[in-house]
């Protein structure tokens, strides 16, 4: 059977975004005890990195005025990552001052979307990244690229693929990144160019670690999920709940869903490292937070063998059939 069907005990990382990319876009504010003890309890679940908020403009995203805060307050579990998505040698300083163990830097391998999102073009971005990473270095914490838009631009159309590469060698040469991570922003990616992008990446630098971050806009995200892992990825970003979206991409949805992720590779056989009980309990507090139900089928339907007490008269009901057919 094909890898792809068969985990096979095979490791597969993940990584949750939910306390940022989920929360940053929601209109209700997160008080920051909840957002602490969210991040708490999705420690519990065991995933190998959390991206627990972003040090940016209060103005720009007020859901996430409090990150300083919430990372310093959070309980640190052994052998869990804990990082911060920066946009600036100001958010890296903050950042590092409240014990960020990774800063997650961004620039989109589109231009237009760099101009729409980061009110700059690439270039400008990547000098920004620049000093940014000199900031990190200096204060021994790691660095991590994200590229949005990697698999498409919602206003440009296709993005291409080598000059997603050219962004990938500058991050990891120049920047010293220790991972890059390909973005699929609108959810635009499809599974064989997923693979086409993976299989690029870990051919030129195999001992950079390799992030994917879909969106489930058009429905591909497990799909592309499995795709890349045919092709050599073992990491990948997921929001708790299936939170998230872009605001310039109109009809946008969330991140793939953790837990949906984690109870399909489950399934194949592949070791995940999260207690999804312990996830699913995390997963099914987000509507009272954020004011809304989640995008989670998971969540609502529970796992494949959760079963349902049958009706209060099932034993009647068996009697009277089994009358029926001479059994009684």
């Amino acid at each position: 059977m094909n890898e792809v069907w068969q985990g096979a005990g095979r490791r597969v990382f993940m990584q949750e975004v939910g306390p940022r990319d989920g929360l940053q876009v929601e209109e209700t504010f997160v008080p920051t005890a909840d957002k602490i003890a969210l991040v708490d309890a999705l420690s519990d679940a065991g995933p190998a990195k959390i991206e627990v908020t972003a040090f940016v403009s209060p103005k720009a995203i007020p859901a996430l005025r409090d990150a300083e805060v919430v990372l310093r307050e959070i309980r640190r579990v052994p052998g869990v990552v804990y990082s911060a998505l920066v946009p600036n040698v100001r958010g890296a300083e903050r950042a590092i001052e409240s014990k960020a163990d990774e800063l997650n830097l961004v620039m989109s391998a589109s231009e237009s979307h760099n101009l729409a999102n980061l009110r700059m073009t690439r270039e400008q971005s990547f000098a920004a990244l620049s000093e940014v990473a000199s900031i990190a270095r200096q204060g021994g914490v790691a660095v991590y690229v994200s590229l949005s838009c990697s698999f498409g631009c919602p206003m440009e159309g296709e993005v291409d693929e080598g000059s997603v590469l050219d962004w990938c060698e500058r991050s990891v040469e120049q920047l010293g990144a220790h991972g890059v991570t390909l973005c699929d922003t609108t959810g635009m990616a499809y599974p064989p160019q997923v693979a086409r992008l993976t299989q690029a990446f870990r051919a030129r630098w195999p001992g950079t670690e390799l992030t994917l971050h879909f969106h489930n806009t058009r429905g591909l995200g497990l799909a592309n999920v499995l795709a890349a892992i045919d092709a050599g990825a073992d990491r990948f970003d997921a929001s708790v709940g299936g939170l998230g979206g872009c605001p310039y991409a109109p009809g946008a949805t969330g991140n793939v869903c953790s837990e949906e992720i984690v109870h399909a590779l489950e399934l194949m056989g592949y070791d995940t490292g999260v207690d999804l009980a312990q996830l699913l309990a995390a997963s099914r507090r987000l509507p009272a937070l954020v004011g809304h139900e989640v995008p989670s089928q998971i969540a609502k339907a529970g796992r494949r063998l959760d079963l349902h007490r049958p009706p209060a008269d099932f034993d009647v009901i068996r009697a009277r059939a089994h009358e029926r057919t001479g059994l009684v």
